[in-house]
């Protein structure tokens, strides 16, 4: 018998979702999301469930994203597997947001793509020394979905468009300034933590501050006003230039990092930081992250990025267009048109 690949329980008053598919880095698939929406729904109204703890099996990843694969595949066709999965995973990342009972995240590991989207929504995000952050879809041809476009622009300065545009990977010293996690727990306390959790009354922010620790200086620290200064434009060329007029070795390293990904993707994902900076609500950010979704894992540069860094590794893509000059504005007004009522992503009751 093979165990499911989330498992799910009620400990004490805490509703206790374990990402169970280790040897995958608990990547997302649809299923996982339809375990997680079910049992958050059934704990939402439950007056014996008073929190809900978010943790996984193995020790190398709390999250590395979702089922690439597959949506590469679905999107070479109809996109109609893919866009079944966009519609339960964003549905569980606005039912996150919404949600009326305090949720712990244990962001242990790899944290990227669809494991921000779990992780982000919780008030409560314990980071440790193992967590690497990254929203890396710009290097495959896609964009930071699962809510990137709320959480990214909301960051302190333009740290999360940087985050966005290059795919920088980031530890815990720099999560707790940029506000992605809220408490740095040591690795080896983080098993007193979740017990500490549910055996006793405490409210999960009390725990949590009860076993926080300093994660000491934080690397990008330095250069935050280079950050702010560089990804402050509304075009990617403008940033381009601002990067190359700074004259630091740290800026010439975004710059060339940002040539590495494509041209196509960090225009549509400097649009979205943009748009959904200016959004009320985050299923307002779901429902274009969706429409766009739909579209761009159809796009050569989705289908060629996960050919190069997924199916064949050789990190070798040939975006098209392969320059910022090719992605006109009609493209991306394409890309962001609104779908049809019939179509659109909605939210869980």
């Amino acid at each position: 018998m093979t165990e499911p690949e989330v498992l799910t329980s009620i400990q004490n008053g805490v509703g206790r979702i374990t990402l169970n598919r280790p040897r995958a880095l608990n990547a997302l698939n649809r299923g996982m999301c339809e375990i997680m929406t079910e049992a958050l729904l059934a704990w939402r109204d439950d007056n014996d469930v008073r929190s809900v703890l978010i943790d996984h099996a193995g020790e190398r990843g709390f999250c590395a994203g979702g089922d690439i694969r597959m949506i590469a595949e679905s999107g070479a066709g109809d996109a109609v597997e893919a866009k079944a999965f966009f519609l339960v995973e964003y549905r569980l990342n606005d039912l996150m947001v919404r949600y009326p009972k305090p949720i712990v995240a244990v962001m242990d590991g790899i944290v990227m793509g669809g494991g921000v989207g779990i992780s982000d929504p919780a008030p409560v995000r314990v980071v440790t020394e193992r967590t690497l952050y990254a929203m890396p879809e710009t290097g495959i041809g896609l964009f930071p979905d699962v809510g990137g476009g709320w959480f990214l622009p909301r960051m302190p300065g333009q740290t999360g468009i940087w985050l966005a545009l290059t795919g920088a990977r980031i530890k815990a010293a720099d999560c707790l300034p940029l506000e992605v996690g809220t408490h740095f727990i040591p690795a080896d306390q983080i098993e007193a933590f979740k017990l500490a959790l549910i055996e006793t009354d405490e409210a999960p922010q009390a725990v949590a501050d009860r076993f926080a620790r300093d994660p000491g200086a934080s690397p990008l620290d330095p250069h935050r006003e280079a950050v702010d200064r560089c990804f402050v434009s509304d075009t990617v060329e403008e940033i381009f230039s601002a990067l190359e007029g700074e004259g630091s070795s740290w800026a010439e390293a975004q710059l060339a990092m940002l040539k590495t990904k494509s041209p196509q993707s960090l225009k549509v994902s400097l649009r979205q930081m943009r748009a959904g900076a200016e959004m009320a609500t985050f299923g307002e950010v779901m429902a274009m992250e969706y429409a766009l979704g739909g579209r761009v894992v159809q796009t050569h540069d989705f289908q060629e990025g996960v050919r190069s860094v997924i199916v064949d590794k050789d990190n070798a893509p040939h975006w098209g267009p392969s320059t910022l000059a090719g992605v006109t504005d009609a493209m991306l007004d394409a890309f962001f048109a609104p779908l049809p009522a019939a179509e659109a992503w909605t939210p869980l009751d």
